[in-house]
């Protein structure tokens, strides 16, 4: 693959571009943490039973639908700081304030309205993380598109570090309120890292209409060879890690039987970590093996390792089985991030970045979202153990479709497309 592999990750890092991807990663992934997997531990703690706290993950929707507002963002400019910083001010001051009210409510007494302020957190969430993926598509160079997706996914688990692993200990001995209360004090910290991240160099033509704004980027998206294959690939890409994570809480705490203590240490952490190596690797891997290669190599692996949890459910509670699968799983799912986040950046130009990036990770969103409710009711027929042979066969269709797909990935690969304004 020409180009990026003269580019080392330290190079990137030192360039001021690729640090506010790095620190808007962060901001982006602070809040999706407080409505899925840190509100499930907040449920389970509480004696929310596994059913409705499948059901609960469906407050994530904003994540699958946040495309229908997405051309607002294209077309309309805020009154400071540009077409893309702006709003992600905006959205950061309100997401602060969002999540210190829902840590104010209870999943006992007030679970109706704790679900609704839960589904507010998300909105803006999903707002905030249009804008900031859109900057980084106007923001980063094709080539070095893969090493943007590495520093991306290693801003936003390093934030997990504060919404999972460090909430989950806090709320254990201080409360939930307390807990939230802390991640809403960051979330306004990441102000500083929007007021200080550059302007693009092109930063590309907003639509002249509101019309404009909703169909020319779909009929920018479809054009090129491949495009319907593509977006079904995006879709099937990532499913069976998605079906596999979508109750890692509650598996560990009422599956297994871990204390939120090991859950946030031996668990949350060690997911980060893992999962920040990762998508380290997966960016180098990336420079050198390619798109099709990167994206086969790293989605076999993602689909093998969720049978560790199935060996963890068979073996019962052993913290080191735990460490085990917890740390290959999330470095094969963090491989797998850093190329797939390359591949979705590679289908935006700028003039449509913020719609059409929203669209093809809403795409992908879906089976995060929603698969959660299903999730529920296969552990309550087949229990644990064949719930995660259920996600190992769910990720083969994503695995064929990829090999389909070769040629045209490889086209994708060589000509790529074009990322000016036209």
């Amino acid at each position: 693959m020409p180009g990026p592999a003269k580019l080392t990750l330290m190079q990137a890092l030192a360039d001021k571009r690729m640090t506010a991807i790095l620190l808007l990663g962060f901001a982006s992934g602070l809040p999706l943490n407080l409505t899925g997997s840190t509100l499930q531990a907040w449920l389970a703690s509480d004696g929310i039973d596994i059913k409705t706290i499948g059901f609960f993950s469906l407050v994530s929707f904003p994540y699958v639908f946040k495309f229908l507002w997405a051309p607002l963002l294209d077309r309309y400019l805020p009154p400071l700081l540009g077409r893309r910083r702006g709003w992600i001010l905006i959205y950061q001051v309100a997401l602060a304030v969002a999540i210190a009210i829902m840590g104010w409510n209870s999943p006992t007494k007030t679970p109706y309205l704790l679900g609704m302020i839960a589904v507010v957190v998300a909105f803006l969430s999903a707002s905030q993380d249009i804008v900031i993926d859109a900057y980084r598509v106007d923001v980063i160079p094709p080539p070095e598109r893969a090493l943007a997706a590495a520093a991306t996914a290693f801003g936003y688990r390093s934030a997990a570090m504060f919404a999972g692993t460090f909430t989950l200990i806090l709320a254990d001995y201080l409360g939930w309120r307390v807990a939230y209360g802390l991640v809403a004090l960051v979330m306004a910290t990441t102000v500083f890292a929007t007021l200080w991240s550059p302007e693009p160099i092109v930063p590309g033509r907003p639509p002249r209409t509101l019309a404009a704004a909703v169909i020319e980027p779909l009929r920018d998206l479809l054009r090129h060879r491949g495009a319907w294959g593509f977006l079904l690939l995006i879709l099937l890409y990532k499913i069976g890690d998605a079906f596999a994570l979508s109750l890692y809480s509650a598996f560990m705490i009422k599956g297994v039987g871990f204390s939120m203590t090991q859950l946030s240490i031996a668990g949350k952490l060690n997911m980060t970590i893992s999962t920040m190596i990762g998508t380290l690797l997966g960016g180098w891997a990336y420079m050198r093996w390619g798109l099709f290669r990167s994206m086969l190599t790293f989605g076999i692996a993602q689909a093998l390792t969720n049978l560790l949890y199935m060996w963890l459910a068979l073996a019962g509670k052993k913290l080191w089985l735990m460490v085990l699968a917890t740390s290959v799983d999330n470095l094969a799912g963090g491989m797998g991030q850093a190329a797939f986040v390359a591949f979705v950046m590679a289908q935006c130009s700028v003039n449509f970045s913020a719609t059409q990036y929203a669209l093809l990770s809403a795409l992908s969103a879906i089976p995060r979202v929603t698969i959660g409710a299903l999730a529920g009711q296969v552990v309550a027929v087949l229990g644990w153990a064949k719930f995660f042979i259920v996600t190992f066969a769910t990720a083969m269709p994503g695995l064929l479709l990829l090999v389909v797909l070769r040629e045209s990935i490889l086209e994708l690969e060589r000509h790529g497309r074009s990322n000016a304004t036209t």
